[in-house]
């Protein structure tokens, strides 16, 4: 008889602990979350005293954190978001915290070894409806890219007809696949 493997959760951008409380409810194991605000921190050290608490992203080192089938992040929206007036996309200081997220998961899986141990195995990326069009859809375009060069480094993400995306949609790749919603 075989033990059934579960699933474990690194949180980034934490917030206070949506997709902690997300994978809790459906039995995955979270195991850390990174995030810097006070109070979010507070909340999820409060309902999830378990989950370890790792700081700014900015100064993690994947290869060194503890190892996780799953990443979630959301990272900050401000410079892709409909409501901010002169949106700077990618470019701007909060969203471009993104890249953070991607070395992130490349430093983890570097150090993870063979094929059939590398993590995360999956990840899962939450933001605003914004995304599609920042910078007339070449930010999300980027996003894309950026998420495939973590399994292929050579990969290139065309925009879309009439450089607009759908609001549902998916790139496989040969050792990859991406789907938005």
């Amino acid at each position: 008889m075989t033990e059934e493997k579960i699933l474990t959760l690194g949180s980034l951008f934490d917030g206070i602990g949506g997709f902690i409380l997300a994978s809790k409810n459906i039995g995955i194991k979270p195991i850390w979350a990174s995030e810097i605000e006070k109070f979010p921190i507070e909340v999820t050290k409060y309902h999830y005293p378990e989950v370890k608490h790792l700081g700014d992203i900015t100064k993690l080192d994947g290869s060194k954190i503890e190892k996780v089938d799953i990443i979630t992040a959301g990272s900050p929206c401000q410079d892709l978001s409909l409501a901010k007036k002169g949106r700077e996309g990618l470019k701007g200081s909060k969203s471009s915290l993104f890249l953070e997220v991607i070395r992130i998961i490349k430093e983890m899986r570097k150090s993870s070894g063979t094929n059939e141990s590398i993590y995360p195995r999956y990840f899962v990326w939450e933001n605003v409806c914004g995304a599609f069009s920042s910078n007339k859809g070449e930010d999300f375009r980027c996003i894309l890219e950026e998420i495939s060069k973590i399994c292929d480094e050579t990969v290139y993400i065309p925009r879309p007809p009439k450089n607009k995306w759908r609001m549902a949609g998916s790139v496989v790749g040969g050792s990859f696949s991406i789907c938005w919603r």
